[in-house]
């Protein structure tokens, strides 16, 4: 069948569908949404019939649709700063609320548990440096690298929203006016090794009272330092020269070891020689004292009877002298008779009393004693001999 024949499209539903006819469906069903009225013989115009009750209802669903979109739910950890026209109204707790629907009203939800972070001196990864904010200049003119974040929370949402353009950006240039100032007090080597904790505390006092001056409405909560490192083009040089110093201190504190060993047994000794000293001193002093006390005894009685006192003497040095021997005196004159002497005993007694003589003084015989007697007259003997010899 041809384009331009006249019975194209009304035979069954071989071709398109008319669009008169679609267009006249639409507003039928339009007019039954709005309540219009038609009249049988009206064509495909629109209908003509009152249609106030569908704009009405229309205007009702529209109006409280704009009026449920001011509700809002505020969560435990969040506060609600309800703007009217752009200019602060109220900070609402939680729970539900309502506002004013917008254009009129506005809210701000801010989370005041949340933990931000801002990274100073790298982004993301400490490798990912940013040098114009990671150098430092020290208190001994060297240069450090130093990487840290800054982790804070809001304790003000109106001075956190209102008080500063840009509160986060704030907080990193804070950040890193408070670093700069605490290096540039302190030496290179309290920087990187014993005193980063204490720069860090201090960078952190020193941000929060910076943040407090510009309202911020931002609290502090920790200071983390990364990284604190010399440049990269000097870390070869600067392992080195940390290597020196840690040889160094440890030949110090194997020095000191050493004179922590020698010095103790040194003054031990020292001590020892002292006390052996002092007592052998106190030994020589008493024995010294005890022989002029014994001296002054002995003068004492020589005085009341000299002879008696000399004999005492004599036999007590003689005594002492042959107790260590093996020799045996005889009286010459007891006579001529061949006595028959136990030697053996005698020389089992002379060892005895020679080992009595080397433990104690031996006591002092009596005059009445057979061995002072015996001693006595081979004395006598003796002298005589030596008168019958004289010319």
């Amino acid at each position: 069948m041809l384009m331009n024949d006249p019975q194209w499209g009304r035979r069954g539903r071989q071709g398109p569908p008319d669009l008169d006819e679609l267009w006249r469906s639409v507003q039928q069903r339009l007019a039954g949404l709005f309540g219009g009225r038609r009249r049988p013989d009206e064509g495909g115009g629109p209908p003509s019939g009152p249609v106030k009750g569908g704009f009405g209802f229309l205007i009702g669903l529209v109006l409280l649709v704009w009026l449920a979109s001011g509700f809002y739910i505020v969560d435990a950890s969040q506060r609600g700063v309800v703007l009217r026209f752009g200019k602060y109204v109220e900070t609402t707790l939680p729970g539900p609320r309502w506002h004013l629907p917008y254009p009129i009203e506005t809210v701000e939800i801010v989370n005041l548990s949340q933990v931000r972070t801002v990274e100073v001196g790298y982004r993301n990864d400490v490798r990912s440096k940013v040098l114009k904010e990671a150098l430092m200049l020290t208190d001994d003119e060297n240069i450090v690298d130093i990487q840290f974040a800054v982790q804070y929370i809001l304790k003000s949402p109106e001075d956190y929203l209102f008080n500063n353009r840009g509160p986060d950006e704030a907080v990193r240039q804070a950040a890193e006016t408070a670093f700069r100032e605490v290096v540039g007090k302190s030496k290179m080597d309290f920087v990187l090794y014993e005193g980063r904790e204490e720069v860090a505390a201090r960078a952190h006092k020193l941000m929060q009272d910076v943040l407090d001056r510009y309202g911020t409405g931002i609290q502090v909560s920790k200071v983390n330092l990364q990284n604190a490192q010399p440049p990269e083009q000097v870390q070869d040089a600067f392992d080195d020269a940390v290597k020196a110093g840690q040889d160094r201190e440890r030949l110090i504190n194997e020095g000191q070891a050493y004179a922590n060993d020698v010095i103790p047994k040194a003054r031990g000794t020292a001590a020892r020689l002292l006390e052996e000293a002092e007592a052998y001193r106190s030994q020589v002093v008493a024995r010294a004292e005890g022989d002029a006390s014994r001296f002054r005894q002995l003068q004492s009685e020589y005085a009341k009877a000299p002879a008696v006192t000399r004999e005492r003497l004599y036999l007590d040095t003689m005594q002492q002298v042959l107790s260590s021997t093996s020799k045996v005196l005889i009286d010459q004159k007891g006579g001529g008779n061949l006595l028959m002497l136990p030697l053996e005993k005698l020389l089992q007694m002379s060892g005895a009393s020679a080992e009595g003589v080397a433990g104690a003084k031996a006591p002092v015989p009596s005059p009445s004693e057979p061995a002072t007697e015996s001693g006595g007259r081979s004395r006598d003997a003796f002298r005589s001999r030596e008168r019958e010899m004289r010319p």
